[in-house]
């Protein structure tokens, strides 16, 4: 039996590269980029007006102008146009280009308008108030978005200004959930008073989907011949399999042996650690494997300590765990690195987390109540409020 840092080191020795493909921006967020977005133009690629009002040249005021005659008006959309008095002033609005011959604006709230003149009415502008200046933001062919970033709807705006419609993106690895157990039936059906209706590989799957990676479930009987037909068929066509039971040391079991007779190399087979303890992890030159513990909170728990990190870290994202403060004491005996399930608040700017152990692995129905699992090392015992833990949420605030 290894530890939680030997089975993340081995783990996360073994990611893949899953290469790229071509995204739609509408479709983009979320998705990881695999290329440098630069400018095609300087932002703003003008000297762009940012209020409502009058363009004036400074030097005027500065001489002593305060009543300038309007000679046209310089909207969003046209052309630029020429102030031809310096004592003139030409009405601008936002998001116009500022015309020749001004360099200030002065917005209609500081002005009296009659009769074809703009009287000024404050006692102060400052030349280049109100305008946003060519190449302010970033300057052409400078890169704006870089590969590795997960990408955001703000991103989107970035991507659409530069006019990528088709960005790329990291593809992910085909992947399958497989669920093993014949206690377990459809979720449609009724069940009978021994079966239970399966809801791990759907826990598994909207996990996934929340990362934006697709995936196909399949469901095996406790067989060992069929599970060795069947799991030889979905090798071939997937190659991130992630199996949901049969991989303790019960007689119906048969996980292990499976995957091995298929050709997947052991890494290592139980961490010490609760819950989660029978987890298998293997690959091949084709296949990354994940076997979990069938209990529903263990299943849960290393996907978001060992799978998430895997896969973000093969799409080239690295996530470091959060930290949270323990906001009352708690004790664990066992020489085991403990998974303790918390209810997360910030208080004060900072984040504390309550522990809600539940009732154990099998206790699914507690993680309504609580946001993720904090990391409790195997060398300790007592556990104080204010202590910093590692922090695995799985639900958003």
């Amino acid at each position: 039996m290894i530890s939680v840092s030997e089975a993340t080191a081995i783990i996360l020795s073994h990611t893949i590269e899953t290469g790229a493909e071509e995204s739609s921006i509408q479709e983009a967020p979320g998705r990881i980029l695999k290329e440098i977005i630069r400018a095609d133009r300087d932002f703003p690629p003008f000297n762009r007006i940012t209020m409502d009002g009058i363009a004036v040249s400074f030097a005027s005021w500065q001489k002593g102008v305060r009543i300038f005659t309007v000679e046209g008006i310089q909207a969003a959309g046209q052309q630029q146009k020429q102030l031809l008095n310096p004592q003139g002033c030409m009405e601008v609005m936002t998001g116009a280009m500022l015309p020749l011959g001004t360099d200030t604006v002065v917005p209609y709230e500081s002005l009296e308008l009659k009769d074809g003149k703009a009287r000024i009415v404050v006692e102060k502008i400052e030349p280049g108030d109100s305008i946003h200046q060519q190449g302010g933001d970033a300057r052409n062919n400078e890169a704006l978005l870089i590969p590795g970033l997960k990408i955001s709807p703000a991103d989107v705006a970035l991507l659409a200004a530069v006019g990528k419609k088709k960005i790329s993106v990291a593809a992910f690895p085909k992947t399958a959930i497989i669920s093993t157990g014949d206690e377990l039936i459809p979720v449609e059906l009724i069940p009978l008073p021994y079966q239970i209706r399966r809801s791990n590989s759907y826990a598994l799957q909207a996990a996934l989907r929340e990362l934006g990676c697709p995936a196909d479930q399949f469901h095996l009987p406790d067989d060992p011949e069929l599970l060795d037909a069947e799991v030889k068929k979905i090798l071939q066509h997937y190659s991130l399999i992630i199996f949901s039971g049969g991989v303790s040391k019960g007689k119906y079991d048969y996980i292990p042996q499976t995957l091995e007779r298929n050709g997947i190399q052991k890494r290592f087979h139980h961490v010490s650690q609760r819950p989660g303890k029978p987890l298998w992890f293997g690959t091949s030159a084709r296949h990354v494997v994940f076997a979990l513990p069938g209990n529903p909170v263990s299943t849960y728990m290393c996907f978001y300590r060992y799978i998430k990190p895997w896969l973000m870290k093969s799409l080239g994202v690295e996530t470091p765990p959060q930290q949270v403060v323990l906001a009352q004491n708690f004790s664990f005996k066992p020489a085991l690195t403990y998974f303790l399930q918390v209810k997360v608040k910030n208080e004060m700017s900072q984040l504390k987390a309550w522990p809600d152990a539940g009732g154990g692995s099998g206790d699914f129905a507690n993680l309504k109540d609580v946001d993720g699992f904090i990391e409790l090392p195997a060398e300790g015992t007592d556990f104080k409020a204010g202590q910093v833990f590692r922090y695995y949420p799985f639900r958003s605030s």
